[in-house]
């Protein structure tokens, strides 16, 4: 039965390497905190605008091999920018759980961690980008980047990401491990190795128990 709708805004971010299934964990959660009474707003990065599809399409395009790093960071920041203010903001001004698949995070992850930069640039021109703005929760999938990628093959979607050797999605997934240790009251580290049920049921339970320490009931 569907409580009375709850007023509980607050940012939650799901991140990790490519197959860890972030994505699809994302409909049964939104699903699940709609029935418990919360008001949902899902999203994504790049993308989640019809500015940042555009900007995405340009991203993920395995024909764009010769973009280099900065071209996409700041490709990165400008779907973001826009993100932010269309979305996360207003839904978080009426109340609303956002569940955003990718943030800033994975600026740090693939363009820093993976691509071997400078995080203090980044991490510069992110916050010019959300205008300080960071997630309440963060959820990290993590897997050994070889399965992932296996899955993401299977599932036969390839984007120019995904095509980077594996040496680069490793480093990606010790990035993501890095940024959780930093800010262990934010990240909640979660198996993804484990059966998708098995994975959705540990995400509820995180979300539930931060949604309810936050409205206090």
């Amino acid at each position: 039965m569907v409580m009375d709708q709850k007023k509980t805004g607050m940012f939650i971010t799901l991140e990790g390497p490519e197959g860890s299934g972030k994505t699809a964990q994302l409909q049964p959660l939104a699903a699940a905190l709609i029935e418990e009474g919360y008001p949902v707003r899902k999203t994504r990065e790049p993308g989640g605008t019809p500015i940042g599809d555009q900007i995405r399409n340009t991203i993920l395009d395995l024909e764009n091999t010769a973009m280099v790093d900065r071209t996409e960071a700041l490709l990165l920041q400008a779907s973001r920018a826009q993100l932010v203010e269309e979305v996360i903001k207003p839904g978080l001004k009426k109340g609303q759980v956002i569940l955003c698949d990718r943030f800033a995070d994975s600026t740090l992850a693939y363009q820093g961690f993976g691509h071997q930069n400078d995080l203090t640039p980044l991490r510069e021109i992110i916050h010019y980008a959300t205008g300080g703005l960071e997630p309440d929760l963060t959820i990290l999938l993590d897997l050994d980047p070889a399965l992932g990628l296996m899955r993401r093959n299977k599932a036969g979607n390839l984007n120019r990401l995904d095509a980077l050797d594996l040496d680069f999605h490793q480093r990606v997934r010790n990035g993501y491990l890095q940024l959780a240790g930093a800010e262990p009251e934010r990240w909640v580290v979660v198996d993804a190795e484990r059966s998708f049920d098995t994975v959705q049921e540990q995400i509820l339970a995180i979300v539930l128990e931060r949604l309810r320490g936050r409205s206090g009931s």
